[in-house]
């Protein structure tokens, strides 16, 4: 505490000093820190869980193998090696070598167009073996429920099961939703694809395969 010439205590001095105190005594008010400062707005946030359903949603209807281009006409099949329904190797490129090979594309077995695309391949598999046709279905099921298909309806051809989408992929065949392969079949001839179809009917499956065969037939005859 300061004195004057005298000695005495300054009272200017002790009022500074007990005020100085007080000051320090009470709270600061609390201001915003730095991450509070760069947090977004409240508003900006409610408007982004939207857009984020609505991307995730886009995402679930588009197809996942967009950069995949399905075989066109004219191109070379693949040849590789599958499992069939009951785990055994199928080797497509000796198909190829045997004669003619039709190979069809389903989403997923024993679904309602799936079974119809199937059936009518059955109904028909006949004529097909007539005209030399091999026929092989395809689709990321596992071997035991394209097992399950098969001898639920008798289907007298075999079935790969594809569930890592190593011919789905060597095929182009685009996938939809939780990863399913789209409809498509492909005529196959000396190793070559002759005919396509990226729609593929169900019902109408073998008849279409039939009309696409009576054309070739007549192209080269």
């Amino acid at each position: 505490m300061k004195r004057n010439a005298a000695g005495r205590k300054c009272p200017v001095a002790k009022e500074i000093s007990s005020r100085g105190k007080q000051q320090a005594m009470q709270p600061r008010r609390p201001g915003h820190t730095f991450a509070q400062r760069l947090r977004p707005p409240s508003v900006f946030l409610s408007l982004m869980k939207p857009i984020q359903l609505l991307l995730l949603g886009a995402l679930a209807l588009t197809p996942m193998s967009l950069q995949a281009e399905p075989l066109a006409v004219g191109a070379t099949a693949p040849r590789l090696t599958a499992a069939d329904q009951d785990g055994k190797p199928v080797d497509l490129g000796a198909l190829y070598d045997r004669g003619n090979v039709l190979v069809f594309f389903y989403p997923k077995a024993d679904t309602s167009g799936c079974t119809a695309q199937a059936c009518s391949l059955r109904d028909a598999y006949e004529e097909l073996t007539k005209q030399g046709v091999t026929v092989v279905g395809v689709s990321v099921d596992p071997a035991a429920a394209q097992k399950a298909f098969q001898q639920k309806y008798t289907l007298p051809f075999v079935l790969l099961a594809d569930p890592e989408h190593k011919v789905v992929d060597a095929f182009g065949v685009p996938l939809f939703g939780p990863g399913l392969a789209t409809r498509q079949a492909f005529l196959i001839k000396h190793g070559k694809v002759v005919w396509c179809d990226l729609k593929a009917s169900t019902a109408q499956q073998a008849a279409d395969v039939l009309a696409a065969l009576a054309q070739l037939s007549s192209a080269t005859g």
